[in-house]
């Protein structure tokens, strides 16, 4: 099933965060629970990840109101992160086939800029990212298999 949610980055504290709007909202963490930066298998290309580092957040999701998720990860800038109120929020789109997610990746980045291309992930997920010609920040994150 398709769904949109809002996807938060923080420095160094998501975790803080995530547990403050459990309290609010309530409920569980979903998606498998916390996923940490140190489960993350090594990249080719990226820098070892500091043992600072290693317990910050991958991964984490919140349902929120009605099923609406909120997600977020650490981005902190050990990482090459450098987070500015503005570019610390994506629109996470998760489409049910790949062709509607390709579809609509190249659309939104059409005039924009692709900060990284559709391509297979470690978690199984067909995934890419983009900032449109407006200064939206868009994840998109399809999981079907066609």
């Amino acid at each position: 099933m398709s769904r949109v949610s809002t996807y938060l980055n923080f420095a160094r504290n998501t975790e803080e965060a995530f547990n403050f709007y459990k309290s609010v909202f309530g409920g569980e963490f979903s998606g498998g629970g916390i996923a940490r930066l140190g489960d993350m298998p090594a990249m080719e290309g990226m820098p070892a990840l500091a043992e600072e580092d290693k317990n910050l957040i991958m991964h984490i999701e919140l349902p929120i109101l009605d099923g609406y998720l909120i997600m977020g990860t650490d981005a902190p800038e050990s990482r090459g992160f450098n987070l500015n109120f503005g570019n610390n929020v994506h629109i996470n789109l998760d489409p049910e086939t790949r062709a509607e997610t390709k579809r609509l990746f190249d659309a939104l980045s059409a005039g924009g800029k692709i900060t990284m291309d559709l391509q297979e992930t470690f978690w199984g997920a067909y995934y890419g990212s983009c900032t449109d010609k407006f200064g939206v920040q868009w994840m998109f994150n399809c999981t079907g298999k066609v």
